[in-house]
């Protein structure tokens, strides 16, 4: 009987033992792939992580962290499936919660994303950067009233970040509420006049107005703070198109396409530029890829209805234009709506 406790004491102890070694592991595991994040090594932080993962499967952070460093190297899929895993193993796992919401958001799940988002709110409602993630999916839902309220309340708890401003302003813009977004990015400048999303989005108003020249010297200044920038780079490109220099703005659209090949945007501007070239092949083809990327584009049912009816595609231009006209564009003439009546 005596000897019989002894051999269960033991035994405990080599478990608890075990259990300890198993936990530092697994710390510094998480340690070294945090470093290894912030030191831009995905591939590195990516095999700690998966260490710590075969040494606890349900390890949540670490799955939680494998899932932020396929994110950052534009794996959103798999990081989906580790968010998913972190909220399996702790289901109370906020930071999960949102990040899986971001996931969602460059999937294109946006309902999903809204309720994820929802979720934290419900337990964290005074958390700024949750309701200006809320703006920027309702934005890509073209639900621009609830986007609005989403970074008023994004502002109300944080007025530090001149980004929610530039957000806000920029829904204005798709709300065609022009003088409104310049005096919030005119606010916005008295913050932080160095932030260049304000040049570049008082130039995508300039373009709207049809002030190419202003619009152009403000996406330049822009570009002065952020040289490299192919949202940017790509604006420009569109206003010499709109300017027809062709050669400046081909230029400026590749260099897009190069530093970013997966900014939509810029495919329909080189769409728009071969449709002017008189090139409707070249134009059909880059606009469809346009539109598969990212819907939300503006104007690129005109363009790429103009694309079909030049490649005498009738049902398809017809297509386009009513998707054109429902979002609101007002490009298309009332003769081709006749046409496609």
């Amino acid at each position: 009987m005596y000897k019989m406790k002894n051999t269960f004491l033991l035994l405990v102890l080599v478990f608890i033992a075990c259990s300890e070694r198993k936990e530092t592991k697994l710390q510094q595991f998480l340690v070294k792939g945090n470093l290894a994040v912030q030191a831009n090594n995905y591939q590195q932080a990516a095999y700690y992580f998966g260490e710590a993962l075969k040494l606890d499967p349900c390890y949540a952070d670490a799955a939680n962290n494998l899932g932020t460093v396929y994110f950052k190297t534009l794996r959103y899929e798999k990081a989906l499936e580790q968010y998913e895993k972190a909220i399996e193993c702790a289901p109370n796992f906020i930071n999960a919660y949102f990040n899986r919401a971001n996931a969602y958001y460059q999937l294109k799940e946006y309902f999903s994303a809204l309720a994820d988002l929802d979720k934290i709110i419900k337990e964290k409602p005074d958390t700024a950067i949750v309701y200006f993630t809320k703006g920027l999916v309702q934005t890509k839902m073209r639900d621009y009233t609830s986007a609005l309220i989403s970074f008023d309340k994004a502002i109300a708890l944080d007025r530090s970040k001149v980004e929610y401003l530039v957000n806000k302003a920029t829904v204005k813009f798709y709300s065609k509420q022009w003088e409104q977004a310049k005096q919030e990015l005119n606010y916005a400048a008295t913050l932080d006049a160095n932030e260049p999303t304000i040049y570049n989005t008082l130039s995508l108003i300039a373009m709207e107005q049809n002030k190419f020249d202003e619009a152009l010297l403000l996406v330049n200044k822009a570009l002065t703070l952020a040289p490299n920038q192919p949202y940017f780079i790509n604006n420009r490109g569109f206003i010499y198109l709109q300017q027809n220099k062709m050669k400046e703005a081909e230029a400026d659209i590749n260099q897009s396409i190069g530093l970013d090949p997966y900014n939509g945007w810029a495919y329909r501007n080189k769409g728009l530029f071969y449709l002017m070239q008189g090139d409707s092949p070249n134009a059909e083809r880059l606009l469809k890829q346009a539109v598969e990327m990212d819907s939300f584009i503006d104007k690129i049912y005109f363009y790429l209805g103009t694309a079909y009816l030049k490649n005498n595609k009738t049902a398809l231009a017809c297509e386009s234009f009513r998707e054109s006209e429902k979002l609101g564009d007002k490009m298309v003439t009332a003769e081709v709506i006749r046409q496609c009546k």
